[in-house]
C-alpha cells in the first residue's frame, strides 16, 4: 500500500491522540467521515496501525530509574546474537533494545525501581553467560524532552 498525505496526516494526527473519534480526525484531515474511517481501517488491516495504547506518567506512580546501556558481545555470530536476544527479551524492566552500529553491538533501555534492581539484571545477564563482552552503563538524570510521536509530515512526504 503506497500513503498518500492524507493517510500520513491520519497517521501523525492519530499518533498525538489515539483516543480521537473518527468524526474529529475527520474534520482534522479534511475527509468526511466514512471515507476516513476506511482510510483508518486500510492503514491498521495494512500494519502502519499496530495499536493504541495510554501513556503513563510513570513518575506519579513512584521512583524509578531509567538506564541506557551499550552492550559488546565476545563473538558475532548469528547464533551468537540470537542467544543474546533471547535472554533480554525475557526482561520486563527492557523497554527498548536496539542493533546499532559503532563501537558496540545493542544499545538496551532498562525503567527499573532503582540501581539495585538493574544491577542485579546485569548481574543475571553475565552470569548466563550470553555473550556479553563489555557493557557500559548511562543512568538518566532528567529527561527535560520526550516525544511520544515522530515526525511523519516531515519524514514522509508523498
Amino acid at each position: 500500500m503506497k500513503l498518500d498525505r492524507i493517510d500520513v496526516k491520519i497517521l501523525h494526527v492519530l499518533q498525538q491522540n489515539g483516543r480521537m473519534t473518527n468524526v474529529e480526525l475527520s474534520e482534522v484531515v479534511n475527509l468526511s467521515p466514512s471515507p476516513c474511517l476506511m482510510r483508518v481501517k486500510k492503514l491498521q488491516s495494512e500494519g502502519f496501525i499496530e495499536g493504541y495504547s495510554a501513556q503513563i506518567n510513570v513518575a506519579k506512580l513512584g521512583q524509578t530509574l531509567t538506564v541506557f546501556t551499550e552492550v559488546t558481545l565476545k563473538n558475532h555470530r548469528q547464533t551468537d546474537f540470537a542467544r543474546f536476544l533471547a535472554a533480554v527479551e525475557k526482561i520486563d524492566q527492557l523497554i527498548e533494545c536496539h542493533v546499532v552500529s559503532g563501537g558496540y553491538d545493542y544499545l538496551l533501555k532498562f525503567v527499573t525501581t532503582g540501581i539495585g534492581e538493574y544491577q542485579e539484571i546485569m548481574e543475571r545477564l553475565v552470569e548466563l553467560d550470553v555473550g556479553i563482552d563489555k557493557y557500559f552503563s548511562f543512568v538518566v538524570l532528567k529527561s527535560p524532552i520526550v516525544k511520544g510521536h515522530l515526525p511523519l509530515t516531515d519524514l514522509f512526504r508523498p
